[in-house]
């Protein structure tokens, strides 16, 4: 049998060959999902010989999805990644004026990923734009399928608007709208159980990973009682389940206003281990850490169910339709996202075998254009070349 399953904890449980579906991606998809299969295939082989394999099976999502079936998202890669509990996928590009909201966003709320996963860490040789990058080691902890990104919001000057402002005056007492006739609204919907699943999941990794410090990042002194919320339901949480983790000393728990965590990652951020936010908080926070480091293209990233296993795993940039096709593109945040992937499914093995060719290039200056032009020394490589020498040190 080469599916995955998971346990009734949702730990996954892995056969020796597992089949796991990806997404090529639009855009530099190709290229760097070209890139990052090979580099997974020759780390596992040199980990595990013949013993472990994985058999990789492709679903279509996104610009060749819609080309060869004229759906953006089919329900047969859906149900692909429900079956198979792992995969992992390229960029994609976001429907103009019809379709999916977002494919990213459809992908996580259809198999509830409620954890955006992001850890931010530096790697020698790479050119930051702050003094001391090797201070950055932060795991984001993002919610995935609540706040604005629920997508519930009406256009100014529509019929649903002004039916929507119709209820809060009338209903709600709500007087504190300036301009009421030309205003477009949203609603920011937090729940406990969101809050408390994401929270959870954070703590129990923090303990696990011997990291300690679990940070709340919300603004709950504007929005009281949705970040607030936020804030009160995960203390809550921790101190309900876990006391003794806390009386102990093996989790320290305390929060932060988000635009103080913004200005003190910045200063201090060796203060910060693990991090659990809201979805937009998230997303600041985990594209300006990655900032630090050297940027998103270097920035991996996971949605995760903690409760079921279920798991897809992308590159954080987007398709770069300027540079797509011209042998360009940075295939390291795809391929950092299959480190964790291998982690995640036990092969970490596998998973330092990949990190130790990349952190070896990097400090010979040996990275795409977009890297390497920042480095003292830098050699500039396209993708296929810079895989080249990615392989010739896995195999080493």
């Amino acid at each position: 049998m080469s599916t995955i399953t998971a346990d009734h904890n949702g730990k996954p449980i892995v056969p020796n060959h597992p089949t796991i579906p990806f997404v090529e991606g639009d855009g530099v998809g190709s290229e760097v999902t070209r890139s990052m299969l090979r580099v997974v295939d020759e780390a596992v082989k040199r980990a595990y010989d013949e013993r472990r394999s994985i058999r990789w099976k492709e679903v279509l999502a996104g610009k060749k999805a819609y080309d060869q079936t004229g759906e953006w998202l089919p329900k047969a890669t859906m149900e692909a990644f429900r079956q198979y509990l792992i995969g992992i996928k390229g960029p994609l590009t976001t429907p103009i004026g019809d379709g999916i909201r977002s494919l990213n966003v459809a992908l996580r709320q259809g198999l509830d990923l409620y954890v955006c996963l992001r850890p931010v860490r530096w790697f020698e040789g790479v050119v930051s734009p702050v003094k001391r990058p090797q201070d950055v080691d932060i795991t984001v902890f993002r919610e995935n399928t609540e706040d604005i990104y629920a997508g519930i919001e009406w256009d100014a000057n529509t019929d649903k608007a002004k039916k929507f402002l119709c209820f809060l005056q009338e209903e709600m007492g709500v007087t504190k709208i300036r301009f009421p006739e030309t205003s477009a609204f949203g609603v920011k919907p937090v729940s406990r159980e969101g809050t408390e699943r994401l929270i959870r999941a954070a703590a129990r990794y923090t303990i696990e990973t011997g990291r300690k410090h679990l940070t709340l990042v919300h603004k709950g002194n504007i929005m009281k009682f949705t970040e607030g919320g936020f804030k009160r339901w995960g203390y809550e949480l921790i101190q309900r389940e876990f006391a003794a983790e806390l009386n102990n000393g093996t989790l320290i728990v305390n929060d932060c206003i988000a635009d103080a965590f913004l200005q003190n990652a910045l200063l201090k951020p060796e203060a910060y281990s693990v991090v659990a936010t809201l979805n937009l908080n998230g997303d600041y926070i985990s594209d300006m850490l990655a900032a630090q480091v050297g940027g998103i293209g270097i920035s991996p990233g996971a949605n995760i169910n903690y409760t079921t296993g279920h798991a897809i795993f992308e590159a954080t940039h987007g398709t770069a339709p300027d540079i797509a096709g011209k042998n360009m593109a940075n295939p390291c945040s795809l391929i950092l996202s299959a480190t964790m992937l291998l982690d995640y499914i036990g092969w970490s093995e596998a998973a330092r075998i990949i990190e130790k060719a990349l952190a070896h290039c990097f400090t010979q200056g040996k990275a795409t254009a977009d890297l390497a032009r920042f480095m003292p020394q830098g050699k500039p490589l396209s993708t296929s070349d810079f895989t080249q020498e990615l392989l010739s040190h896995i195999t080493l």
